[in-house]
């Protein structure tokens, strides 16, 4: 089916891609207590946040992250058109879920990418969850004043991130097993 895309590049690709919310509201998370007594913490209940959409090859660890205001089909094909310009000489296939905007009928992929869709309701297939959840305990217990102060933090946590630490998150055996039997 997608012979021709395969001919026409060089090298391929294979990366897992998500959108995850973070917000104002505080993460909780466990805190070490003596038994019976509650974790203190400063929490707030504000409901501002954006969106980062995320893009992994678990193998390499190399990562493509983007700040959105929205999760919509429109977000989406932006998104995609800036990651497929950054690299545009390799065919990306991209692992993703089953989200309504993803799957569009007038949505038009970059011709160097190829959609796989994990089976619907499964998130614990797609490593980039995991990376989710790293982010996020990483943020967890934080209070911050407004969005701008969340980015700011968000951008520092993101850039603190190396390749060989986002491999080591996202790169199940299954995957590298199934990439060197399709010679990948």
């Amino acid at each position: 089916m997608h012979q021709d895309k395969r001919d026409k590049y060089q090298e391929i690709r294979y990366w897992v891609q998500d959108e995850s919310r973070f917000g104002l509201h505080t993460i909780e998370r466990k805190k070490i207590t003596i038994k019976g007594v509650q974790p203190v913490g400063l929490y707030q209940y504000k409901y501002d946040y954006l969106w980062l959409y995320g893009l992994v090859e678990p193998i390499t660890g190399e990562n493509f992250f983007e700040e959105w205001s929205h999760l919509n089909s429109d977000c989406f094909l932006v998104y995609l058109e800036s990651f497929s310009k950054k690299y545009p000489n390799e065919l990306h296939i991209i692992q993703l879920d089953n989200g309504r905007f993803h799957d569009k009928q007038d949505l038009v992929i970059p011709e160097n990418i190829i959609f796989i869709f994990q089976p619907p309701y499964t998130p614990e297939v797609n490593p980039i969850e995991r990376l989710w959840r790293y982010l996020k305990d990483k943020l967890q217990w934080y209070v911050f004043e407004n969005l701008d102060r969340l980015r700011i933090t968000l951008s520092q946590t993101l850039n603190k991130l190396d390749n060989s630490i986002v491999s080591s998150i996202t790169c199940y055996p299954f995957i590298v097993d199934a990439l060197c039997v399709a010679n990948i």
